[in-house]
């Protein structure tokens, strides 16, 4: 008998606190390659964009079937900022190919960034995906990402 999916207990309990540095990983619907198309993942980038009013994004990579977000959380519910971000991304895209479409897995995963974890060593390991994953040989060939601190 499979096994069922225990995502809905990595819910459980979490609590969103203001200030607090969170690493949020969150995937594409059968982790099909959305965002392999460059207008596809321009639309992520300005949806996260779209969110700065409450949490300030340190850093973020959009992969092909995935999106690594690096953030402080300055006032409201990281839920809420992580659904915005996802909502508006699929309507962009949607409004760009002209339907509906489904682009997101359920969920998402977070952790919470010990205050004495070195932020720019995190950042770093975000912004390199590309590279681990091949994509690039070299990080500046790679569009879809940002730091604060570059």
């Amino acid at each position: 008998m499979p096994r069922k999916a225990q995502g809905h207990r990595l819910r459980l309990g979490r609590v969103s606190e203001q200030g607090r540095i969170y690493l949020v990983t969150t995937v594409c619907a059968g982790r099909r390659p959305w965002f392999a198309e460059f207008a596809r993942a321009r639309c992520c980038v300005q949806s996260l964009r779209e969110v700065e009013d409450a949490i300030t994004t340190l850093c973020f990579v959009v992969m092909p079937d995935h999106l690594h977000w690096l953030l402080q959380l300055d006032h409201g519910e990281l839920p809420v900022a992580v659904q915005k971000v996802k909502a508006n991304t699929t309507r962009r895209i949607g409004r760009l190919e002209g339907t509906r479409c489904h682009i997101w897995q359920k969920g998402y995963h977070d952790r919470a960034l010990r205050r004495e974890e070195d932020l720019q060593a995190v950042a770093r390991y975000v912004v390199a995906n590309p590279l681990r994953a091949g994509l690039v040989r070299n990080l500046r060939d790679y569009p879809h990402w940002d730091a604060l601190w570059l």
